[in-house]
């Protein structure tokens, strides 16, 4: 990867943590950085290093460059979806000037849209109090998979997985009144907390 110069160490280690790819790149398509999603994306995308772009994203950065070229005044934002076999990824690209680079940069994130849907799922789990069959459930459930294959996928039957969703349907509900009541209560005691 030819980079012009490493991010500062806490820099780079903010950039690594995220869940989401991050790449920059020169208007001309060469690589400035990538972290470590970024890296392993492109390979699930197209089975490249991330040295060549694969060409589905590059096509996003290039609405971007056309973008620009029409209307330099104003600052854009492209969003597209690409889809491969296994995943769903969403490619945003906006403008980003860098200090020491003389034209502007490309900020591309990526988002692996499966993976976004199942960190969603555990987080509702979580704040609904799911049971460990009950979030199993959920995440497939939220990644759009029918009764029928929850059942094959879990090795349990339909009914089963009826009987869970309505579980997950009471506790979801429950959640919503304890949140609906604290938000009411708080809005008509403001100087006091509410812990339930």
């Amino acid at each position: 990867m030819n980079s012009l110069q490493s991010p500062p160490e806490f820099l780079q280690a903010i950039l690594e943590g995220f869940v989401d790819g991050i790449l920059v790149l020169t208007h001309q398509r060469q690589v400035l950085y990538a972290n470590i999603t970024a890296h392993r994306l492109c390979h699930r995308l197209a089975g490249t290093s991330v040295e060549h772009v694969p060409s589905e994203i590059w096509q996003v950065c290039e609405a971007l460059i056309e973008s620009h070229d029409l209307n330099p005044e104003k600052l854009f934002v492209i969003e597209s979806e690409v889809e491969c076999e296994e995943m769903t990824l969403r490619v945003r690209v906006q403008w980003l000037t860098l200090d020491g680079i003389e034209c502007p940069c490309l900020l591309v994130r990526l988002q692996d849209q499966n993976q976004a849907v199942q960190m969603l799922a555990i987080a509702e789990a979580q704040n609904w109090r799911l049971t460990q069959r009950e979030t199993q459930v959920w995440i497939l459930r939220r990644s759009g998979l029918s009764r029928k294959r929850i059942a094959a996928n879990l090795y349990i039957s339909e009914d089963t997985v009826k009987k869970h969703l309505g579980n997950i349907k009471a506790k979801r509900q429950s959640y919503l009144d304890e949140e609906e009541w604290r938000l009411n209560y708080n809005s008509h005691n403001p100087n006091e907390l509410c812990s339930a």
